[in-house]
């Protein structure tokens, strides 16, 4: 049976849920991935009304979807970042409380734990596992480019603070059989194969950590997206189909983007729509049938130059038109039969 492509809802939280739901299936999705932000998906409800998670399931349930993550990138981003005044725009108001930067950090892990909470009584409701995706933000990001020189012990000082801070939310997560799926990024602790891999080792190697993959983040780096799937065959916990643009040949601004906002025209790279941009979705098909992926093939829509109602409409499609069943055996076994 083929995977259910489902479209995540958070560049759709400006939409109250029943009608994002309404959408969703218009457009031919068979699920959605829930935003925690918006209306879409509230954890401190989740946690106090006995009937919220079975409220939510009974209005997806009676629309023809199905759900099997929800998202919690934003508060996940504060966790080890060091919070400044952009973090107030995109975290809950009482995770920011008084904005002091420590104490921010603190409430955001507690709201990652209720996450954690919040998906289990979600899954209890639904029948099956919930996967919460997000993000982990980075205490060393911002030593990315080695300049002034980057002591190493200052980044081990990074993974360390990511180790600390995030070990007591995934012992959470354990607690409530529950998995936490990383959407490898920029300003993450880890965003390529290599600083995934030491993320992964700053854990002890702990299984409830793994990925919502995401190629549209590898890409445009120059990494291998389907190796990536390869190397974490058994930690790709769900999947975003999300297709980056990257030129080329050169252009007027880089990888880092020349503080330019997205879909400006001198970029190297910005997101598309899927199938219009430069990831080969064929070859990552291929890799997750090979590593027997069968999640929900995850639509996070993001193009600057298009209408967002055709392009998740047109992603549906295309998706659900790519997606295929693996072999059951070799293709020329039948050859053989007397």
């Amino acid at each position: 049976m083929a995977r259910p492509v489902t479209l995540f809802t958070g560049q759709w939280a400006d939409l109250p849920l029943e009608e994002m739901a309404d959408k969703a299936k218009a457009m031919g999705y068979d699920g959605v991935e829930l935003a925690c932000w918006g209306d879409h998906f509230n954890v401190t409800e989740a946690l106090e009304d006995p009937d919220y998670c079975k409220n939510r399931w009974s209005l997806l349930e009676g629309k023809g979807l199905g759900v099997w993550a929800i998202s919690t990138h934003l508060e996940g981003q504060a966790v080890c970042d060091r919070i400044d005044e952009r973090h107030k725009a995109i975290v809950s108001p009482h995770v920011w409380g008084d904005g002091d930067p420590e104490g921010v950090r603190q409430r955001a892990a507690e709201e990652v734990k209720n996450t954690a909470r919040a998906a289990r009584k979600l899954a209890d409701a639904v029948g099956h596992d919930i996967v919460v995706n997000g993000f982990t933000g980075s205490s060393i990001w911002h030593l990315l480019y080695s300049f002034p020189p980057t002591p190493p012990e200052m980044i081990d000082a990074g993974y360390e603070d990511f180790a600390d801070r995030w070990n007591p939310i995934l012992d959470v997560f354990d607690e409530v059989g529950v998995k936490y799926g990383l959407e490898v990024h920029p300003t993450e602790i880890a965003f390529d194969i290599v600083s995934s891999e030491r993320a992964i080792e700053a854990l002890g190697g702990r299984k409830t950590f793994g990925f919502n993959y995401d190629p549209s983040h590898l890409g445009y780096q120059g990494v291998d997206y389907v190796e990536f799937i390869r190397r974490f065959s058994d930690r790709i916990y769900h999947a975003h189909m999300k297709d980056a643009y990257w030129s080329s040949v050169p252009r007027l601004s880089g990888v880092f983007g020349g503080h330019l906002s997205f879909g400006d025209a001198r970029r190297y790279w910005d997101f598309r729509s899927v199938g219009r941009g430069s990831v080969d979705f064929e070859e990552i098909i291929r890799a997750l049938n090979d590593i027997g992926y069968q999640g929900p093939l995850s639509v996070e829509w993001e193009d600057s130059g298009m209408d967002r109602e055709h392009g998740a409409r047109e992603s549906c499609q295309f998706v659900k038109n790519l997606d295929f069943e693996p072999a059951v055996g070799a293709f020329d076994a039948a050859f053989a039969d007397k």
